[in-house]
């Protein structure tokens, strides 16, 4: 079984922080000992938990560091996203990809990116927000616990759509990028 399931891994990476908030549009400060994802809610102590195609949000550590090399004082969580991934291109994915995280979870990508209509508060504190830009959100589909420095592991690539991103959610997206 093992050996099965390292042949479907596409791409490999790791959790480098877990992090949550209790209020939408704020930094979010990292769990210490890790956390539960609820399927179909997200995180469990997350103010981004709920029926939606947003649940779970991702940021590379290679993003914030590019973040941190223009002067940005920007750590984990700073951005708003809820893993903080290492070692694997989350721009690189489609949508629809399906990602492991730990021995339970299972995502799946529903939008890359997103639109900031209002300056929020991580934009004030920080100077900037990279999230718009390089943020990836996914639709939890199995839950479990994952703490810092599990596997974050690409099982299938996406065919560009997913059944659980809205159709507005698109249009609003692609006409903020012409």
């Amino acid at each position: 079984m093992e050996q099965a399931r390292k042949q479907q891994i596409v791409a490999r990476g790791r959790v480098r922080s877990i992090n949550v908030s209790k209020r939408k549009g704020t930094r979010k400060m990292p769990c210490e000992g890790g956390a539960t994802v609820v399927a179909h809610r997200g995180l469990d102590t997350d103010a981004h938990a709920g029926d939606w195609h947003r649940q779970v949000s991702l940021l590379a550590w290679e993003s914030i560091e590019k973040a941190r090399a223009t002067g940005l004082d920007v750590v984990e969580g700073d951005f708003a996203e809820n893993v903080t991934t290492e070692g694997i291109d989350l721009l690189a994915l489609p949508l629809g990809t399906r990602v492991r995280i730990g021995e339970d979870v299972l995502l799946e990508l529903s939008q890359i990116g997103k639109v900031c209509h209002t300056k929020c508060a991580i934009y004030h504190l920080a100077g900037d927000c990279i999230f718009p830009r390089e943020g990836i959100f996914f639709v939890a589909l199995e839950g479990g616990a994952i703490n810092v420095g599990d596997p974050v592991e690409v099982v299938s690539l996406g065919d560009g759509t997913c059944a659980y991103t809205p159709p507005e959610a698109l249009a609003e997206l692609a006409a903020a990028t012409r």
